[in-house]
């Protein structure tokens, strides 16, 4: 069996701020007098997420911690095998937290910067808006997006428990403006979520999408639109949309013909890797090589890679394969 840490992949769902070393978060808590267990407490579903993600957020405060998060993200992820990302962000909040709309995104894009540098990885960045937030930060958040070609997509994340119709002016604005729309649906809610997303949302990728399996309907209309999926199956069961690794819907959604992407999501929060999700998709669910591969492959195709890279990417993949 090949090293799957050497299979060449594109990660596309995955929260810079889910991805701060512990290590990092100590060192960068202490000196902005946040203080910082030893070690990550046991999550507890989505509520514990929430308390995890607000201490890390809490803990950000300079652009030198931005920029060494953002520089750290891309040696682990060259430690995965990871060629290219997408990695999402929250720009717009950490902005009004800190007193200035521009300097978070502005230390995280210097900071990829030098992270492709030294390690190779090729980043673009997603933002990301809470549907819980007001529509005016949304706003802001396209604002960013406009005026920085590193940015790639807007979209929606949180509890879809809160609708995503009221967004709906801010994404159409984005497409107009060529900036691409990715949201969260179907994770936590179900059909009527991804349904929302991929009409008046303007979605061209799903954010987990799991729920889709509840409309058969749904699913064939999306597999007919060839829009990606973008899994997250150890996140899932953290936190608490999956029963457990061994019966996540991923086969199915592979058996119903659907575009899968495998991604972490969360890794820090809940200790895993780019690489340890495909391992589990091997082990526990008996995939071959070749059909780990097509995931990669699905992966570099949803992208809003250049042309360039994905048709490099692809090359890596193939060579991994034979």
């Amino acid at each position: 069996m090949r090293d799957l840490s050497t299979l060449p992949k594109a990660h596309l769902h995955v929260h810079l701020e889910s991805t701060v070393r512990w290590t990092t978060l100590r060192e960068i808590g202490d000196a902005n007098g946040v203080p910082v267990p030893a070690r990550p407490a046991s999550l507890d579903g989505f509520a514990g997420f929430f308390e995890q993600n607000s201490l890390v957020r809490s803990c950000l405060r300079t652009y030198a911690d931005f920029h060494r998060v953002a520089r750290e993200f891309c040696a682990d992820e060259a430690a995965q095998g990871t060629r290219y990302a997408e990695v999402s962000f929250t720009a717009a909040a950490h902005g009004e937290r800190v007193g200035d709309p521009d300097l978070p995104l502005a230390a995280v894009l210097d900071g990829l910067a030098t992270g492709f540098t030294e390690s190779g990885v090729q980043t673009r960045v997603i933002l990301d808006h809470s549907r819980r937030r007001p529509v005016e930060r949304a706003w802001a958040t396209l604002d960013l997006a406009r005026r920085h070609d590193a940015v790639v997509a807007i979209g929606l994340a949180g509890d879809e428990a809160h609708p995503g119709d009221p967004f709906v002016p801010v994404f159409a604005a984005a497409r107009e403006a060529c900036v691409h729309v990715v949201h969260h649906a179907g994770e936590a809610a179900g059909a009527e979520s991804v349904r929302q997303a991929i009409t008046s949302g303007r979605a061209e990728r799903l954010g987990h999408g799991i729920r889709v399996l509840d409309d058969p309907a749904l699913v064939a209309e999306v597999r007919e639109r060839g829009l990606a999926l973008e899994v997250c199956p150890s996140s899932n069961v953290a936190l608490g949309f999956a029963p457990s690794l061994a019966e996540h819907p991923l086969p199915r959604l592979l058996d119903a013909g659907l575009t899968v992407t495998v991604n972490t999501d969360i890794p820090a929060i809940i200790d895993t890797t780019l690489t340890q999700e495909y391992d589990h998709l091997r082990t526990l669910h008996g995939l071959t090589d070749a059909e780990l591969a097509t995931l990669a492959r699905n992966a570099v195709n949803a992208s809003f890679a250049p042309p360039a890279t994905r048709d490099r990417v692809h090359t890596e993949i193939n060579t991994w394969l034979t």
